[in-house]
């Protein structure tokens, strides 16, 4: 099997330019001059408490396709008490992504990418990330097993196979050949959290989690990473963010004043105040959200008070009937 691999490798790195050596960049280049290495921060251990999400795809930013995944994100990380600080929709372009996933590792402590790791010419995003933290590409043995054993040949492919070199298995090839660190244990670096999925979850420079961009794979694999993650969560029980709501009659120039001095008082607790309009409807919204519950009960009757409205589970609540009602 080892040789077979080896031939394999030796074909794809022949017939394409997908394998690299140590990244090296043009001084003509729009990306920043220096090298950052993966091993260079030890941020597979730190304690989480902020993240960010990269968009990568053409198809978002030409309107072919919605993105979803952001929004799925920012649900997963309010749910285990993580503050989403950035979301980027970025295209298909290596320059773009190389500056992009290195700020956002540099400034983050959970970055997540979506898209751009798929068999075609244009999915590119092992490639730019093994350059922006200058590492090479390197066969992913495991994840071409469970390639093999878990996905089938698509049915206009009948000749397919997976031990012959072909245009269909280079193209194969390309969504198993990872970003790889010497100086780091190889499990740590793909992680495998489903059984039933061959799709590792590439970990670059510790923190940074390349992820399909199809919705359903997205979803799955985050919420069978989320174990992975508890452990390095403020809240190790994952009990997420806080969030409540006010609804009031009052329009936002009478409350804010009142919510001025409140989020002055509430920012020393890790609580945001915030106030929002719902434009065609005679109540508007105020929110407290953080993850000091009791700090956040202690003030609700005083809330409800200054903004003369009352908390609720939904901003709906006390709408009056419409009338066809």
């Amino acid at each position: 099997m080892l040789n077979r691999l080896n031939q394999l490798s030796r074909h794809i790195s022949s017939s394409s330019s997908l394998i690299t050596s140590r990244a090296s960049f043009s001084p003509l280049s729009r990306v920043p001059s220096f090298v950052m290495t993966s091993s260079m921060v030890p941020n597979q251990s730190k304690t989480i408490h902020t993240a960010a999400c990269l968009i990568i795809g053409d198809e978002v930013l030409g309107g072919k396709t919605i993105d979803t995944n952001s929004a799925f994100f920012a649900k997963y990380c309010f749910s285990l008490g993580i503050q989403l600080k950035r979301v980027e929709v970025i295209a298909d372009d290596e320059s773009e992504i190389i500056e992009a996933v290195r700020r956002m590792s540099n400034n983050y402590d959970f970055v997540v990418t979506s898209g751009g790791i798929g068999p075609t010419h244009d999915d590119i995003t092992y490639e730019s990330i093994a350059k922006a933290f200058n590492l090479p590409l390197k066969l992913h043995t495991p994840a071409f097993e469970r390639m093999k054993r878990l996905s089938k040949p698509h049915p206009m492919q009948p000749h397919f196979d997976w031990d012959t070199p072909s245009p269909g298995l280079t193209a194969k090839l390309r969504m198993v050949y990872l970003p790889y660190d010497e100086n780091l244990p190889a499990e740590s670096q793909a992680l495998f959290v489903a059984d039933d999925m061959w799709v590792p979850i590439a970990v670059v420079n510790g923190n940074v989690h390349i992820l399909p961009g199809v919705p359903r794979l997205f979803e799955r694999l985050l919420q069978h990473l989320k174990p992975t993650l508890l452990p390095r969560l403020t809240n190790p029980e994952g009990k997420g963010i806080y969030r409540y709501l006010f609804s009031t009659p009052l329009p936002e120039s009478a409350v804010a004043p009142y919510l001025t001095d409140l989020a002055a008082r509430a920012s020393a607790h890790g609580v945001k105040v915030g106030s929002y309009p719902r434009w065609g409807n005679k109540r508007n919204t105020v929110t407290l959200v953080g993850t000091d519950k009791a700090f956040m009960d202690s003030v609700v009757a005083e809330v409800e008070e200054n903004v003369r409205g009352k908390k609720v589970s939904r901003e709906d609540e006390l709408d009056p009937p419409s009338d066809a009602e």
